[in-house]
């Protein structure tokens, strides 16, 4: 069942790129977090009553849930948003393939985690197949600062899986997504007045992309996500993440016409096997 969630989790955040370029221009980054985020947490705190739950936040665990939802809601998306406007849809989501690795890397210096020899090389071949990509993009883009934005998303995003997996024990995965969704709202308020977003230019396509966003690619993804993460782990959780630029590079190309080259469909290849040999020895690894 883990698996099943974050595959499907993966898939929606690969098309999530394509709605947030669809969109970044009318609504703005910074608005564009912060619209997603209130609407994600209405919709989660529905889903929580619906279940005969109310979301509780004991004192002693503030600062763990506020800097936990700031990391992987606030910081990510100032620098995912950002990156997504310079970059194309297919170039930034390709970044994100590294997230992966790096995970694989802070787990196992960090926490002296062990891995077996199957797993890390199915992470090494999702980090190839990625890589690849990256290369073959820089043909298509310049944008330095673009790519800067997304490897602090990236980061970001490796430092949020760590940290909430230590909340798992004290809180649902609901309750855990809903604080983090309603802190990560709060966090967008003060950049909010920097942007001028084009709201005369608010269509019924920005509203669906956003809808899109706020129940798929965030109330659901995040649930899906810290749910596959207190099963598996976040090493082995965030290898699926190399299912996002590979879903993110063929859809951009249907939908959005962006570029893709030969290279770029053999790297994605590659990113997938990756996927697949992580999928089969995981019972190995955790059981």
């Amino acid at each position: 069942m883990a698996i099943a969630l974050l595959t499907f989790t993966c898939v929606v955040w690969g098309l999530t790129f394509i709605s947030i370029k669809v969109v970044i221009d009318t609504t703005t980054p910074i608005w564009l977090g912060f619209i997603r985020f209130c609407l994600a947490s209405l919709i989660l705190y529905v889903m929580l009553r619906l279940s005969g739950q109310k979301p509780r936040l004991r004192q002693k665990d503030f600062f763990s849930m506020a800097g936990t939802g700031l990391l992987g809601v606030t910081i990510y998306f100032l620098f995912e948003n950002n990156g997504i406007k310079m970059l194309s849809a297919s170039e930034a989501s390709i970044v994100v393939g590294t997230i992966p690795v790096l995970t694989v890397i802070v787990d196992g210096f960090v926490k002296k985690s062990s891995f077996s020899l199957r797993i890390f090389s199915g992470a090494l071949l999702s980090f190839a197949g990625v890589s690849i990509m990256v290369l073959e993009s820089l043909h298509f883009s310049g944008s330095v600062l673009g790519y800067l934005y997304m490897g602090g998303a990236a980061l970001a995003w490796v430092a949020y899986s760590f940290a909430a997996k230590k909340l798992e024990k004290s809180y649902s995965s609901m309750e855990t997504v809903f604080w983090h969704s309603i802190i990560g709202a709060v966090g967008f308020v003060p950049f909010l007045f920097a942007e001028h977003p084009a709201w005369g230019d608010f269509t019924l396509l920005t509203a669906g992309n956003i809808l899109f966003l706020a129940v798929l690619g965030s109330a659901l993804g995040y649930l899906f996500y810290i749910r596959g993460l207190a099963v598996l782990g976040a090493s082995v959780t965030n290898i699926f993440i190399n299912l996002i630029p590979v879903i993110s590079v063929l859809s951009a190309f249907i939908f959005l016409k962006e570029k893709i080259s030969l290279i770029q469909y053999l790297g994605g290849s590659a990113a997938i096997i990756g996927v697949f040999i992580v999928n089969k020895f995981v019972p190995e690894q955790h059981g």
